[in-house]
């Protein structure tokens, strides 16, 4: 079962031309309007057949639920193996589900077309994965204006070059990715994403790659691009600084709501610089927690696998997050292996990154 919050209907507006108790006519009250979710998720399952083994499978999620509003920056967290980057993955449309359903900022993305799906992305979505993924044929700059071009709506040069400053490379500008070190690298690609703030950012071990510094900078941006709510997550001495410094208040996006960020890690410490944290085992969500503490992070990272104290079991889900977590102490379902090797079962008929067969 899914925890969701209730929704309530709005009271019913007074007939036109009610009058209060003092007789004064009041204005007609309109009715408030749901906000729409970011992402919806309901009934998410991803079921991966082991080739060679025709009754052999591997659940890698297990009817994962889960609503997240818009303009949130949440961090997914859990043990290897557990479904984090598949669901990452599936809800972002770079992978298909077994069942279930995925809607980003209304539409129904898990029933769109290939085709679809993919105009789609280039024109709501962006990613920052561990590795930087930039085209190598194209130069600093030109990776950075890149998904302006794919949706064609095409960046001006002032706000590539100033994404570029943001993360301290306009010197690097005319660089092409063999010139860059890693670290440069994936800063690009953060620059990629504060240029054209999409309305959904999926980052996938974004830090595992950086040093302290750099990684802290980089959890900045996408803490920044949430809006100022998620940035005034309380950060403690780690994770300041880096290239380019920790952030101002990023450019307007003339009213637009801000970019909903979903991050996954391994790293407590990168997890709980986001507002929300939601804590994944054997396919499905566990825990959910609020940000700001490492070490709350890691213990419900270490009792969600059985490892913790009792009382840090199962807390209550956050608030406008689904999930569907076992009852405290109730061990994993018989037949319903852990999928091995992060995502889901590295080879059969895995998916990487890309939405190509073969082993990530």
């Amino acid at each position: 079962m899914s925890a969701r919050l209730p929704s309530t209907a709005p009271p019913g507006p007074r007939p036109l031309g009610a009058t209060g108790a003092s007789g004064a006519r009041t204005a007609l009250a309109a009715p408030a309007v749901p906000a729409i979710p970011a992402i919806d998720v309901n009934g998410l399952s991803r079921v991966f057949r082991l080739q060679g083994r025709r009754a052999a499978a591997v659940t890698a999620l297990d009817g994962v639920s889960l609503t997240l509003p818009a303009g949130t920056f949440t961090a997914l967290v859990g043990a290897s193996g557990c479904g984090k980057s598949t669901l990452l993955q599936c809800i972002a449309g770079l992978d298909a589900p077994t069942s279930g359903t995925v809607r980003l900022l209304g539409t129904l993305t898990s029933a769109l077309s290939d085709r679809a799906a993919a105009r789609f992305r280039a024109g709501h979505v962006g990613f920052v994965f561990q590795d930087d993924n930039l085209v190598t044929s194209l130069s600093a700059r030109d990776n950075v204006a890149l998904p302006g071009r794919l949706r064609r709506r095409p960046l001006s040069r002032r706000a590539v070059d100033e994404a570029l400053e943001r993360v301290g490379l306009s010197a690097q500008a005319r660089h092409l990715p063999h010139q860059m070190s890693g670290g440069e690298r994936q800063r690009v690609a953060v620059a990629r994403v504060l240029a054209s703030r999409p309305d959904l950012v999926f980052a996938d071990e974004p830090t595992a790659a950086l040093d302290v510094g750099a990684a802290g900078a980089v959890l900045d941006w996408l803490a920044e691009l949430a809006g100022p709510e998620a940035s005034g997550v309380p950060r403690g001495r780690a994770g300041t600084g880096g290239p380019g410094g920790s952030p101002a208040a990023g450019p307007g996006r003339g009213g637009k709501t801000p970019t909903t960020v979903l991050m996954v890690t391994h790293d407590a410490a990168a997890a709980a610089r986001a507002q929300r944290v939601l804590v994944m085992d054997a396919g499905r969500l566990v825990a959910g927690l609020p940000g700001g503490d490492p070490a709350a992070v890691a213990a419900a990272v270490l009792s969600a696998r059985g490892d913790g104290p009792d009382e840090l079991r199962e807390p209550a889900p956050p608030p406008g997050a689904g999930c569907a977590p076992r009852a405290p102490g109730t061990p994993r379902a018989p037949g319903t292996p852990r999928a091995p090797g992060g995502a889901a079962a590295r080879g059969g008929d895995a998916h990487n990154r890309y939405g190509a067969p073969g082993p990530r």
